[in-house]
């Protein structure tokens, strides 16, 4: 076992602390990929021959770590590749590491007998058609003929479902750099119905967002949204800004968008996350040439209302909506 799925029991509100729980894991390898919100896939391979340990005790050692020095629990799945690690997360506990073998037979019985949605990147829609045709588990999907599978779900969604389902195992962990990034966490006093409130949440954040970018003298290329609902799961959003800005304007419209794009139907909220990503300075960035005076105006009316804020205090200037 070379890698590790870690989930940080983040509670509310507790989001920042994500980048200095993905130093800790740097301090055994530099090889980590962040999973926001609250996660991380970590390849041990060169760690355990460096601290003559396994991954399964080094896991134990991030546990300890992350308790001690955080208050953070976490659970932790360890497999040959970050797919089965992935799949063993799902089947670990806090406190207990679960572990996929690298022997091909202990992966294959890990495999089995789970049902075919279980295998990352098989979505609602491909698990729905597999199961018409009989094919329920993954050890049946392995079984089936590569021309039947290419029938169903398409020649190189087949092929790659086939491998993934016989424990092929062809991803590997991308080192990325969540600490370049800033979130804005809006919890809600309780379970929230109403989309109005989710909206002035959601305008909050994004103006607290603006401000903070602004203040450094940073912009932000992505904008991430997570939503958690009243039974603890959570849906998490992402999307590529057309140019990079610190506009709370553009932030916000961006985050509107991909509300209105998860169509929630009287969903109990809990709380919503926005996360500017791929920070940089925004001496760097370029911008769209505008003639818009309406545009230049809202601008020169942020930069007031920012000197306003920093004089006076954060609550100095907010829009009306908030108001209240």
């Amino acid at each position: 076992m070379t890698i590790l799925c870690v989930r940080f029991q983040l509670p509310p509100m507790y989001e920042a602390a994500l980048p200095g729980l993905l130093g800790l894991l740097e301090e055994f390898t530099p090889v980590v990929e962040a999973l926001p919100p609250d996660g991380a896939l970590v390849d041990l391979r060169g760690a355990e021959r460096y601290f003559g340990r396994d991954a399964v005790e080094l896991a134990s050692v991030i546990r300890v770590r992350a308790l001690a020095h955080y208050g953070v629990d976490c659970v932790i799945g360890a497999g040959p590749g970050p797919m089965l690690a992935r799949m063993a997360l799902a089947e670990a506990a806090v406190g207990v590491t679960c572990v996929v073998p690298g022997d091909p037979a202990a992966v294959a019985e890990f495999l089995a007998e789970r049902p075919v949605a279980a295998l990352p990147g098989v979505g609602a829609a491909t698990a729905r058609t597999l199961c018409e045709y009989g094919l329920d588990t993954l050890g049946r999907v392995a079984a089936a003929p590569l021309s039947t599978l290419q029938r169903l779900v398409g020649a190189k969604a087949g092929r790659a479902l086939r491998e993934k389902a016989n424990g092929v195992d062809r991803g590997r962990v991308v080192p990325n750099a969540v600490a370049r990034s800033l979130a804005a966490e809006r919890p809600f006093t309780r379970d929230e119905l109403d989309p109005d409130r989710h909206r002035r949440a959601l305008l909050s954040a994004a103006g607290e967002l603006g401000a903070r970018l602004r203040a450094q003298d940073e912009v932000c290329r992505a904008l991430a949204l997570t939503v958690r609902y009243a039974d603890r799961s959570s849906t998490t959003r992402s999307r590529t800004l057309k140019e990079s800005t610190a506009h709370s304007a553009a932030l916000t419209r961006t985050a509107y968008d991909m509300y209105e794009g998860l169509g929630l139907q009287r969903a109990r909220v809990r709380a919503v996350t926005l996360r500017a990503e791929g920070l940089g300075p925004a001496e760097q960035a370029s911008y769209q040439l505008t003639f818009d005076p309406v545009d230049e105006k809202v601008r020169r009316i942020e930069e007031v209302a920012d000197r306003a804020r920093a004089k006076f205090g954060p609550r100095a200037v907010m829009p009306g909506t908030l108001a209240a």
